[in-house]
């Protein structure tokens, strides 16, 4: 909680006028009681309206400036807590950009955008009302105690009984609470994880049919979110008829005892309504603390779950002694007996992998599912570390440069292309930081998908709809591959990314690739892709089984002389 509350620091001057608004609130509120038993001791039973008026108009003048400071003070807290709110959705979101896909790992999704969005809320609403109403209330308690007890001590001796039991009380209840609220952020979490699934997944439910399925999933996950909910609400909720039980047994005996004091000459009539009107703003304000207790206790599970994120330790940095001069200048790539295994696995994926890649050369890395080649990728921008051995990019030892200046040399297209809201130029141009149109046109033309985006309603300024779904499978594989051609990459990875393209537009793309200065390596099951590459690398269950050209495998390879009759058919057996 102590961290979640640091980002008020650049909030300091707004914080404390804020509270001096509150307090002088606060003064007035306490002061008025005081002054209504001078009014009555002093005007009423004396029959001296001179004194009721004078007094009567001060209590009006005080209460006209707290009316000012409760709305000056709601313009500084709303200012502060939204500012707040942004400053720390802020530090969110640029903490999870530097996650290493390990640390992504540890939070599920759905998880990340509860905690950005709800759990920073619930903070952000707390700083407000806290800013507010929330420390008026203990305040109020402690100041109408103290006041009470100026009046008549003997009267006010029952609320300072009663005041800190009900507090210890209520200490216990947030105690409690934090760790029921903490529990429903989790079920919140499943449930919004649920939600994506099926929102991203909707055609495929609707093609199996599965929607009876996805609603009892939701429902379970839905379900248990409701439970955790009643059940923290229902301690929150008991607290308040705790609260005004003893609270009004309070009062009771205030105005039983004060009677006989009036009557006895022990205390003036003034004074126990004084008193009884500081016992019923005392109530008032526990009653407001049961609500702040709920409230702090959310606010505290979720400032934990956004500090867990903040907190996290990013596990894949720059080296101390990082070469900041060092650059991917040629793109000549080379492995020097690579082993890998995902952090957290013990399972090798990949394992002794030697080979080189000279600058400039088109490689095409062929094997089954499962054989490692997309880890073998996800190595050379570092996404990962290498368990054993090293990754050299020109000569150097990948581990030791900036990531950054490493990934601005390399072009890299996902196996499953990814476009983001908004219109197609938007899409090609996120590759690179501002681009000229021109550079975007040459790209898409590279990619051979210019002619399908001129045919578009806005051609280049048409939205994509979410996730590309209004263009095909080969048409968001091209725009994926523009988006990396625009930043003229020393080193371009295609994570079989042509997969939806027919063979003639396939060669006719690879083909305009040549013409870019870059070292290019392709994930592909289809030997037509293959076969003008400078060089093969066939793969089998993490290891290098065989490289070399077209032909050069033919001769050597038994996998690859199977794959190759599999793909041209029986015809072509006598070849091989």
């Amino acid at each position: 909680m102590v961290k979640a509350l640091s980002f008020l620091k650049p909030y300091r001057v707004q914080v404390v006028i804020a509270l001096i608004l509150m307090l002088t609130e606060l003064f007035v509120e306490l002061l008025h009681p005081l002054l209504m038993a001078k009014i009555i001791d002093d005007g009423i039973i004396k029959e001296d309206l001179g004194v009721v008026i004078t007094w009567g108009s001060i209590m009006v003048g005080m209460s006209l400036l707290a009316f000012l400071a409760g709305i000056t003070n709601s313009f500084y807290a709303a200012h502060v807590s939204q500012s707040y709110g942004f400053d720390i959705r802020r530090s969110l979101f640029e903490k999870t950009q530097s996650f290493s896909f390990a640390n992504f790992n540890a939070f599920p999704t759905s998880s990340l955008i509860t905690r950005m969005t709800n759990d920073v809320t619930q903070l952000q609403n707390t700083i407000f009302m806290g800013l507010r109403i929330m420390l008026r209330a203990p305040l109020l308690i402690i100041g109408g105690v103290i006041m009470a007890l100026v009046v008549n001590v003997k009267l006010a001796l029952f609320l300072v009984i009663t005041v800190p039991v009900l507090f210890f009380f209520l200490l216990w209840v947030m105690n409690k609470g934090g760790a029921l609220f903490s529990h429903v952020q989790g079920r919140l979490d499943k449930v919004n994880g649920v939600m994506r699934e099926n929102l991203v997944g909707m055609r495929l439910i609707k093609a199996f049919m599965r929607r009876t399925h996805e609603v009892k999933r939701f429902t379970k996950a839905n379900e248990e979110l409701r439970e955790k909910t009643v059940s923290a609400l229902r301690l929150m909720e008991t607290t308040m008829p705790l609260l005004l039980l003893l609270m009004n047994a309070s009062v009771i005996a205030i105005l039983w005892f004060g009677s006989f004091d009036v009557n006895n000459g022990g205390a003036q009539v003034g004074e126990v309504v004084a008193i009884v009107h500081y016992a019923m703003r005392i109530t008032s304000a526990l009653s407001v603390f049961s609500w702040i207790v709920m409230a702090f206790s959310r606010a505290r599970a979720s400032a934990d779950r956004i500090v867990e994120v903040l907190d996290t330790e990013i596990d894949l940095t720059d080296a101390e002694e990082v070469n900041k001069e060092a650059k991917v200048s040629a793109g000549k790539i080379e492995f020097q007996h690579v082993s890998f295994n995902y952090p957290g696995t013990t399972e090798t994926v990949l394992e002794d992998l030697t080979f080189t890649i000279n600058p400039g050369e088109t490689v095409a890395i062929l094997g089954a599912t499962g054989s490692g080649k997309s880890s073998l990728f996800q190595l050379i921008p570092r996404l990962y570390d290498v368990t054993a051995g090293r990754v050299l990019l020109d000569g150097q030892d990948v581990a030791s440069m900036k990531m950054e200046s490493v990934r601005k040399q390399i072009g890299y297209v996902p196996q499953e292309a990814l476009l983001f809201t908004g219109s197609v130029r938007e899409n090609i141009e996120w590759g690179k930081d501002n681009p000229t149109i021109d550079e975007v046109i040459q790209a898409a033309k590279d990619a051979r998908i210019h002619q399908t985006i001129d045919k578009l309603p806005k051609k280049y300024e048409t939205v994509v709809g979410q996730k590309g779904v209004n263009l095909s499978g080969g048409q968001k594989q091209r725009l994926s591959i523009a988006r990396a051609l625009i930043r003229r990459p020393r080193i371009l990875l295609l994570d079989d990314s042509t997969s939806a393209l027919d063979l003639k537009t396939e060669a006719n793309l690879l083909k305009a690739i040549k013409d870019y200065t870059c070292t290019t390596l392709i994930i592909t099951q289809k030997i037509s892709t293959a076969l003008d590459a400078d060089k093969i690398l066939l793969l089998e269950d993490g290891r290098l089984l065989a490289e070399g050209s077209h032909e050069e495998l033919l001769k050597k390879s038994s996998l690859y002389k199977k794959i190759y009759v599999s793909q041209y058919g029986e015809e072509v057996r006598s070849h091989v």
